[in-house]
This record gives C-alpha cells, structure tokens and sequence, in this order.
C-alpha cells in the first residue's frame, strides 16, 4: 500500500507539465489571463486526480468481484477511465494542434 501512495504521489508530481495550457500566441493575452491559466491548472489537478481515484475504485471493484468468483465485466469500466486518462493527458495538445491550426 505504501508503494502505491508514493508512486501515485510520484506521478501526481509530474502532471504539471500535461497541466499546461497552450499558448495561441497571438499577441498580448487580456488582463486576467493569469487567473484563468491558474483556474485551467486547478481543473486539470482535480481531473487527474479523479483519473487515479477512478482506476483504484475500478481496481477495488474487480478484487471484490473476484473474491465473489464473477467475471470480467470490469474491464469496460477500466477502459472508459483510461480513456478518460489519455484525454485528459492530451488536452492541452490536442487544444493547442486545433488552434494552431497545424
């Protein structure tokens, strides 16, 4: 359990560089652009956290599954919250590709 808590802590550590939100580069941004990046950092924070909450809770549910003898129907479950990983992973790329029109 310990080393899950601190590779759970590890990972968290490095989201910040997926936290990033894209620059359009157009010009000076309006005033309290700051606050909106910081608000878009916060959201993004919450958003993995619930990504790492959403695999353990599906985790705990296949172990009690299994300890009942029922299937895998879990794994659906596993694949909608890794999805929602790699969305959440890639947003500020793909908002930065629409943007950028490239």
């Amino acid at each position: 359990m310990v080393d899950l808590i601190a590779s759970t802590t590890h990972a968290i550590a490095h989201l910040h560089v997926l936290a990033e939100v894209p620059d359009p580069g157009q010009g000076e941004p309006p005033p309290g652009a700051q606050q909106l990046e910081k608000l878009l950092q916060w959201v993004a924070w919450v958003v993995f956290g619930l990504c790492v909450a959403g695999i353990l809770i599906v985790a705990g549910r296949m172990a009690i599954s299994h300890r009942r003898g029922e299937g895998g129907e879990h794994a659906t479950g596993l694949a909608w919250v890794a999805s929602a990983c790699i969305i959440a992973g890639s947003a500020s790329v793909i908002v930065g590709t629409l943007v950028s029109g490239k």
